[in-house]
């Protein structure tokens, strides 16, 4: 299986100790899931770690490394405008494709409005953990 993690379950999976991402992400590792993000989801993570939670340099390129060393690193070729309220979030349903993703794990309402897009399905963390009892 191959999964597609938003930036914002990236955060939620890496920064809450117990949180439904943070166990669904334990449950994803063990079962070798492949867990999929691109270079703009990271550049996301990363600013959202400076702005919001007052990370330095320092401390993002140290948890950048960790998230690296658990993600597939994936370089989209193509671009794509799917989510007209919110282009953004384009680039997650671009990393969805080129990793052949089954699945894109969201709390975005954008995309969870979307529902499936080319087969793949987006879905909260806590809908993803029926796969993984």
């Amino acid at each position: 299986m191959i999964v597609t993690f938003d930036t914002n379950v990236l955060l939620s999976s890496t920064l809450w100790a117990g949180s439904v991402a943070q166990k669904l992400l334990f449950k994803l590792i063990r079962a070798d899931v492949r867990i999929c993000v691109s270079e703009g989801i990271i550049a996301e993570y990363q600013k959202i770690l400076r702005r919001d939670f007052g990370y330095s340099d320092d401390e993002v390129s140290y948890i950048t490394g960790k998230v690296l060393s658990f993600v597939v690193l994936v370089h989209p070729l193509k671009k794509v405008c799917i989510v007209k309220d919110d282009p953004d979030d384009d680039k997650i349903i671009e990393c969805a494709i080129e990793s052949l993703s089954g699945y894109i794990l969201t709390y975005d309402k954008h995309l969870l409005s979307i529902k499936e897009f080319q087969g793949i399905k987006i879905i909260r963390p806590e809908d993803a953990m029926k796969f993984f009892k």
